[in-house]
């Protein structure tokens, strides 16, 4: 009897097994492979696409590579028949940047850099005969580098970082240089309440790791933004301090008619701990050009209509950003592929359309309909997806959830010796439901492990906020994030499709796709039960 009870109970659990996997989503996952995740990533992330950078020709080709395969699998183009959801993205580029020291012109990278973002719509021009060195810009009780000047009107020249009372040896981590950034700020806020005219930030990073600046300078480019009304409104009212970074060695040249040095006043300031400002002739002229510029920018949407007449109005949303950072002036290798970040999310989405095309010719399609979505701009600030989220095709009101794929081709070092892993982030933050759909889809076909290390609000790396999923949170609109973690080649040359594991890439794909299925075929769209905050609604 005790035999037969075990036999019975075998047989009952491989029936509930077997159950719980529907068998049609298993047939069309098929193609959802390491095979055809390789043959998309090897063209997105190939040195041909350049990196993929929003605005440029790269991720040009990359949105046509991918509407033409969303438009080979049969989906619609739902933006007036297109694919292409143009985004008004522009950049405030310097056109003209010129300084001149006593009639002589300097070398802009050598000698100075004027950032865009330093620069007002209008520009700006002067011409001074004096310079006022006031150390490191500092006001506070016991030291006070502005101690008795008179600066307006005037151009002061300053350190651009560093303290006289700390050393500054140590190689500073992100959260110092974090610090600085916001330390500088205050200093420049400070210059133009008492009404300096500019600022000269003294800058050995100029002489030291002039390449590196070039990258960052990007020819006087400005950083992508969403043209809205209120850009425009705060632009114009923005009152815009103008800077000017220069080179230890033009700061001498300044300095030269009152006998000093930065080295010697630097030296001073450190041996007596008291400032050694001073105004010094010279004659300067300085000179910015600034001009809006309109960047080519588009998200790429193929839809798939529901088969359910009701159901069908209720859409499904699949993202993964197709852009990445573009070309380093330094180094052998030029190209930041982004075979990771994200063009292995890219790749998931996708084999996931192309999946649940096949199973709607063959009459097994979803019953809810699916926007499979890649955005652009997601390395610019999450622009692609908060244009789609502020202009979208389909009421939000209507889309029950977002699953967002950006990074999974990798592992992290928290995982190298188990790395059938994912991180799940944001899945319970709105929604009880979806986060039991998510991990049942996981238990019933993958059985992967589900990380939730990041899975919080308060995650000092604030992953949760960090891609395009949150355009979507934030409008009330459940979703997961799936994510393999940052590794050595995060944001780097070295992000090459050499390194992605093509096998794990596939089977998390497939946890999204069975998700999918899931949240595509329910009765019932997960309810949000939740508030922002994580509080439960009432």
């Amino acid at each position: 009897m005790k035999k037969h009870f075990l036999y019975t109970s075998f047989v009952l659990f491989l029936s509930i097994s077997t159950y719980a996997q529907n068998k049609t989503a298993v047939r069309f996952s098929q193609s959802i492979s390491k095979d055809n995740a390789y043959k998309h990533l090897s063209v997105l992330a190939s040195d041909e696409y350049e990196g993929r950078e929003t605005g440029k020709k790269g991720a040009w080709m990359a949105a046509d590579y991918i509407r033409n395969h969303f438009k080979s699998l049969g989906l619609k183009g739902p933006v007036n028949g297109d694919y292409f959801q143009p985004i008004d993205m522009v950049t405030y580029n310097l056109t003209q940047s010129i300084v001149t020291v006593n009639g002589e012109p300097r070398q802009v990278l050598k000698d100075f850099i004027i950032y865009p973002n330093n620069v007002s719509l209008n520009g700006f021009t002067f011409n001074k005969n004096s310079v006022i060195f006031a150390g490191y810009g500092l006001d506070r009780e016991g030291y006070n580098d502005l101690e008795g000047l008179n600066l307006k009107g005037k151009v002061v020249m300053i350190f651009a970082d560093g303290d006289p009372f700390k050393n500054e040896e140590k190689p500073a981590d992100r959260a110092a240089m974090r610090k600085a950034t916001v330390a500088r700020q205050a200093r420049l806020k400070n210059l133009l309440d008492l009404q300096a005219s500019a600022v000269l930030l003294i800058d050995a990073s100029l002489e030291k790791n002039r390449d590196q600046i070039q990258g960052n300078y990007n020819n006087g480019e400005g950083q992508p933004m969403l043209k809205t009304p209120e850009l425009e409104a705060r632009i114009k009212s923005q009152k815009t301090l103008p800077v000017i970074s220069i080179s230890p060695g033009l700061a001498n040249d300044l300095l030269k008619s009152g006998g000093v040095t930065v080295e010697s006043l630097q030296k001073q300031i450190a041996e007596t701990k008291k400032p050694a400002s001073k105004e010094v002739e010279v004659s300067l002229c300085a000179t910015a050009v600034k001009k809006e510029v309109k960047v080519r920018a588009e998200n790429v949407l193929g839809f798939l209509e529901g088969s359910d007449p009701k159901l069908k109005k209720e859409i499904l949303v699949v993202t993964g950003h197709y852009d990445h950072i573009g070309l380093t002036s330094s180094g052998p290798d030029k190209v930041n592929n982004g075979a990771d970040d994200d063009g292995s999310g890219t790749t998931g989405v996708l084999m996931i359309a192309e999946a649940f095309s096949k199973a709607k010719k063959a009459g097994k399609g979803p019953k809810r309909s699916i926007l499979f979505m890649t955005v652009v701009g997601e390395e610019k600030g999450l622009l692609g997806s908060e244009w789609y989220s502020e202009h979208p095709v389909f009421p939000l009101e209507k889309t029950i959830t977002n699953l967002n794929i950006d990074m999974i081709g990798r592992v992290d070092p928290e995982h190298e010796k188990q790395p059938d892993y994912i991180y799940i982030i944001g899945s319970d933050m709105l929604s009880s439901d979806l986060d039991r759909i998510g991990k049942k889809a996981n238990t019933d076909y993958i059985k992967m492990n589900l990380d939730m290390k990041y899975n919080n609000r308060t995650d000092p790396n604030q992953f949760y906020y960090r891609s395009d999923h949150y355009n979507f949170a934030k409008h009330n609109i459940p979703v997961i994030f799936y994510f393999n973690g940052v590794h050595a080649d995060y944001h780097q040359p070295g992000d090459e499709v050499s390194k992605i594991n093509f096998p794990l890439l596939a089977r998390r794909a497939q946890l999204v796709y069975y998700t999918a299925w899931e949240l595509a075929n329910n009765l019932k769209r997960p309810v949000v039960d939740k508030n922002e905050d994580g509080t439960p609604k009432h």
